[in-house]
């Protein structure tokens, strides 16, 4: 049954899910028209978009595995043990746990890996005082370090919350996380949720996961990764605006790693409940997508 704490935890994952639009939220889309300006300014260089965009499809599942194989699952479980005052020594443990323990155990994540981005994200943009060619051809190196400093955070958030990120299917909710919190249209952010939903919801039931063939899963990696290069790839072009490129840049990297907290934050936790009370906890925002492929008529960006 639902502790007091979950049952106030589960309402705000909800309304997380289901945002209405603020005052804030209006006035944001007035200071990002800078970044969509020098977007879509640097994007008529010819091949530019492109050349990161493959750079990405190259590089994402690579840097997925990298960063869910450098989480410590000992190094969580002790901490859990420490806060619960129970021994944790396997992610079987973690649903036992209520909730609240969890996310005191979780604690300021998010500040450790935003501090983390915007350091990196300033150093990139640095260049950018040197000419505008320097900062452009920072970009991709840019972006690598940004992608895997965040798969990295969702794997530490999802195994808090008691999952294996390096199955195949952890590895893809891992990546349509990122896609989620990169999406900028409502199309996009659609796609990404409904293969959220889908996995989120196979898990939970206990379903048999249907390991996909090693070319299938290469095409499903690749078009997650094409629909993360161009929207992240056009974010970064505002890196070469001179004098204001660091500040643009680590200011970017960190509201994208806080977006990307967030987002691991609430869907994990979801799941955690949905794992203790069954998965009618999972709150299907859209209908879960009908395969494990980013196909055109499930509406992918």
């Amino acid at each position: 049954m639902l502790s007091d704490y979950e049952k106030r935890a589960l309402l705000q994952i909800h309304a997380w899910k289901n945002p209405q639009q603020t005052w804030y939220d209006k006035a944001m889309n007035y200071v990002g028209r800078p970044f969509e300006f020098a977007g879509q300014v640097v994007d008529q260089v010819p091949g530019f978009t492109t050349t990161c965009t493959n750079a990405m499809n190259g590089i994402v599942n690579l840097v997925n595995d990298a960063s869910q194989w450098s989480v410590r699952p000992d190094a969580i479980f002790e901490e859990l043990s420490d806060v619960s005052k129970r021994k944790i020594s396997s992610l079987e443990h973690i649903p036992l746990l209520d909730l609240q323990v969890v996310d005191k155990a979780i604690g300021w994540l998010d500040t450790k890996y935003e501090g983390i981005a915007l350091v990196e994200g300033a150093a990139a943009g640095g260049a950018a005082v040197l000419s505008p060619a320097v900062a452009l051809a920072t970009i991709p190196a840019d972006l690598f370090a940004l992608t895997a400093l965040n798969l990295r955070a969702i794997g530490e958030y999802g195994t808090y919350c008691g999952f294996e990120m390096t199955s195949q299917e952890e590895r893809l909710f891992a990546l349509n996380v990122l896609a989620l919190a990169s999406s900028s249209s409502d199309r996009g952010k659609q796609v990404a949720l409904a293969h959220l939903v889908k996995i989120a919801r196979d898990v939970a039931l206990k379903k048999t996961w249907d390991k996909l063939e090693d070319y299938m899963f290469v095409q499903v990696v690749k078009s997650i990764a094409k629909s993360l290069s161009i929207d992240l790839t056009k974010a970064k072009l505002a890196n070469v605006i001179p004098a204001a490129g660091a500040v643009i840049s680590g200011g970017f990297n960190a509201y994208y790693t806080d977006k990307v907290c967030k987002s691991a934050f609430y869907l994990y936790r979801e799941r955690l409940l949905a794992l203790k009370y069954g998965p009618e906890v999972i709150e299907i925002t859209v209908p879960p997508a009908k395969s494990n492929e980013w196909i055109s008529d499930e509406g992918a960006d």
